[in-house]
């Protein structure tokens, strides 16, 4: 994560120390590396599943694993990959369970008077609601991974040791999950 990565040595020696603890049941030690990471785990359920409530369960389900799976933890140099697995993880779990279901209300007042407007009287969409949207069209493993690496700063070594898989491999799938982005983002630039 790009905040963490610039930490110091004691900083590191911190976290490395809690994390050790944690592995040995100690919940407090748990609860502050939790604190510490909970909003950048937010933001990448919040990515990956594109929706707040979602995002909120996917992170409580992303530290209830952890939790339980904390003495399996072998490296503790290497916390914040592992942890950033679990998220990953949970957030796809977190889309299967919902059955990627985005209903949304919109007021009947609200669907008269944008029926009413005319086209140039309607807002223009923001650069921000354009790659929401194209990324949201993305299929999971390719949001994941333009997240992980453009909006978390993660390094291609350390994607290869989040997803478990070569370096060559994540190139390649960087460099699909961009095409399909640039594609994506094509097919939004043409709608009103």
């Amino acid at each position: 994560m790009g905040e963490r990565e610039s930490e110091g040595p004691i900083e590191t020696a911190k976290d490395n120390s809690l994390a050790d603890r944690a592995r040995n049941g100690d919940l407090g030690a748990f609860e502050e590396l939790m604190h510490a990471r909970i909003d950048a785990i937010y933001r990448l359920s919040y990515a990956i599943v594109g929706d707040e409530a979602d995002a909120r369960d996917s992170t409580q389900e992303t530290f209830i694993a952890a939790w339980r799976r904390i003495r399996g933890l072998r490296d503790p140099d290497r916390f914040d990959a592992w942890l950033q697995r679990i998220a990953v993880n949970a957030a796809r779990m977190t889309l299967r369970s919902r059955g990627r279901r985005h209903v949304r209300e919109i007021p009947s007042g609200d669907v008269a008077s944008l029926a009413a407007m005319s086209d140039r009287a309607r807002p223009k969409r923001s650069d921000a609601d354009i790659l929401g949207t194209a990324l949201a069209r993305l299929p999971v493993d390719q949001r994941t991974i333009l997240v992980l690496h453009h909006l978390e700063g993660r390094d291609l070594a350390g994607l290869a040791e989040i997803f478990e898989i070569p370096v060559g491999t994540v190139k390649s799938r960087l460099h699909s999950a961009r095409q399909a982005l640039h594609a994506a983002l094509a097919t939004e630039d043409r709608r009103p």
